[in-house]
């Protein structure tokens, strides 16, 4: 066998590489008992970011009307507090943001059920930081997810 077949190229990756040599990774959530499709499936990466974008949209709304009073650079410095605050309000009660329920997605622990008060309180603090956010392992969960035992799933 060819080594650059094995190693995947650079546009594939390794993952393809490995499935066309008879590997089978399963679909994305597999390996936690979730779907592949519907209610519960892991949440796609495009829902994730526009329910991210609408929710950072609202808080600097909030942040520009309300804490800041239309001074746009006071608004920016307003706008991750009130990011934090409403995250962890809204997935420790709801179980989802307005972002994440415009776009029909949840925040639920491992075994089922809402995400608890620390759950969401180090989610959204990892959210934050960004970095945790932006490594996710291959069922698409990032290390904010992965740390506290949580997924993001479709309603």
């Amino acid at each position: 066998m060819d080594s650059r077949e094995a190693l995947g190229s650079w546009i594939d990756g390794p993952r393809a590489a490995a499935e066309r040599m008879g590997a089978d990774f399963g679909h994305r959530g597999a390996r936690l008992g979730l779907p592949e499709e519907g209610p519960g499936s892991i949440a796609p990466v495009g829902r994730r970011i526009g329910a991210l974008f609408v929710d950072g949209w609202l808080c600097t709304m909030i942040a520009y009307g309300l804490l800041a009073r239309g001074d746009a650079s006071q608004a920016n410095l307003w706008s991750t507090p009130v990011f934090f605050v409403m995250s962890v309000l809204l997935l420790s009660t709801a179980g989802s943001t307005l972002g994440k329920r415009l776009f029909g997605l949840r925040v639920v622990r491992l075994g089922g059920g809402r995400a608890s008060v620390v759950q969401a309180l180090g989610r959204s603090l990892l959210l934050v930081l960004v970095v945790p956010a932006l490594i996710w392992d291959r069922d698409g969960r990032g290390l904010h997810d992965k740390a506290l035992g949580t997924v993001e799933v479709r309603v």
